[in-house]
């Protein structure tokens, strides 16, 4: 008995991690971005661009 316990615990540890990174691969990322001097983020190029002063 000891040993199926044994091997569901196990099986449990290696599923739960890859289901966990399954399901936070498609999210959008909040990640803060640096831009050198001059430079602000633009999300829809998702680069660094020139900073328009308006």
């Amino acid at each position: 008995m000891t040993t199926v316990k044994t091997l569901v615990v196990a099986a449990a540890l290696t599923v739960v991690p890859a289901m966990s990174m399954a399901m936070c691969s498609g999210m959008k990322s909040d990640q803060a971005v640096s831009c050198a001097d001059g430079k602000v983020w633009d999300s829809e190029q998702r680069a660094c661009v020139e900073q328009v002063m308006g």
